[in-house]
């Protein structure tokens, strides 16, 4: 386990899972958790990975799991993008996952996270100004991202008057813990986890809806080589948003596919071994 330390001086946790003797690797898969989680959930993806001669590595977003910063909240909209651009240089600069490719894999908030990195970059096509944390990765893997958090209309609503009146206060994000797995012991597991949490600020929640807008919006720019997978029976998120982004990206970097029963965690479900079949089969095409 490491920690590093942010510009505003939040520590972030973040840790790496490699193989003794594997060496060469393929490349590191970078994992981001999503909303309320940790990447300590991840050991059996990790594990997955790593035998397949991938390092991994994975850290906490700020106000998750165990990095600092107040629960289910950011100062702004792209300090979520900085802390990861801090962690891509901490990989690069280190002698043994800096090596090789480095794969984005992102699920749910991480998955909006990890896109909407990737999508900075598409700034330089159009002639403009690469934002400051920009960092080039290789590939990018979603996992149910939440490119449409499903917001109705007075849902909205509220989350404007949220932004303006409390912007940075903690509310229960309104997810069922039911939905995440089909699997009964997944769900204990999350609800027994003290490192989980529920909260959710008005500055968070516009990021996400924000971040998914643009996404989606660029989507037949998209210039990095992305599989995108996503639950056909998501209830945390809209699985609209990850079709929508389907449909308009080109096929020449998108190999998407909808797992039409699974709900939101599709590495936590019982047919998950179809899922990582299409995700080493994926990986394997492509390095």
């Amino acid at each position: 386990m490491r920690t590093l330390r942010t510009e505003d001086g939040i520590p972030l946790h973040w840790r790496q899972w490699s193989k003794l003797g594997l060496e060469p690797a393929r490349g590191t898969v970078l994992l981001v958790h999503g909303l309320g989680e940790h990447v300590g959930r991840y050991e059996a993806l990790a594990g997955k990975l790593n035998s397949w001669g991938w390092h991994v590595a994975g850290f906490d977003q700020r106000g998750h799991g165990a990095s600092g910063g107040p629960r289910g909240d950011v100062p702004d909209a792209e300090r979520l993008l900085q802390d990861l651009a801090l962690v891509i240089d901490e990989l690069r600069a280190d002698p043994q996952l800096g090596r090789g490719p480095l794969v984005l894999l992102g699920h749910s908030m991480g998955g909006l996270v990890a896109a909407r990195f990737v999508a900075g970059g598409l700034a330089a096509i159009s002639g403009g100004q690469l934002p400051a944390w920009f960092r080039p990765v290789d590939a990018l893997v979603l996992s149910s991202p939440a490119l449409d958090p499903g917001l109705s209309a007075w849902q909205r609503l509220q989350l404007g008057l949220g932004v303006a009146l409390a912007p940075h206060l903690a509310v229960g994000n309104g997810l069922k813990t039911a939905w995440i797995s089909r699997q009964r012991s997944v769900v204990q597991a999350y609800i027994d986890d003290p490192m989980v949490h529920d909260r959710l600020t008005p500055t968070l929640a516009r990021m996400i809806v924000d971040a998914g807008e643009m996404v989606r919006q660029h989507a037949a720019d998209w210039v990095v080589p992305t599989l995108l997978m996503w639950a056909g029976s998501d209830r945390c998120v809209a699985p609209a948003g990850s079709a929508e982004f389907a449909a308009e990206a080109p096929p020449a970097v998108l190999r998407a596919q909808c797992f039409g029963p699974l709900f939101h965690e599709i590495f936590n479900e019982p047919e998950r071994e179809q899922v990582f079949a299409a995700l080493q089969s994926w990986l394997a095409s492509r390095f």
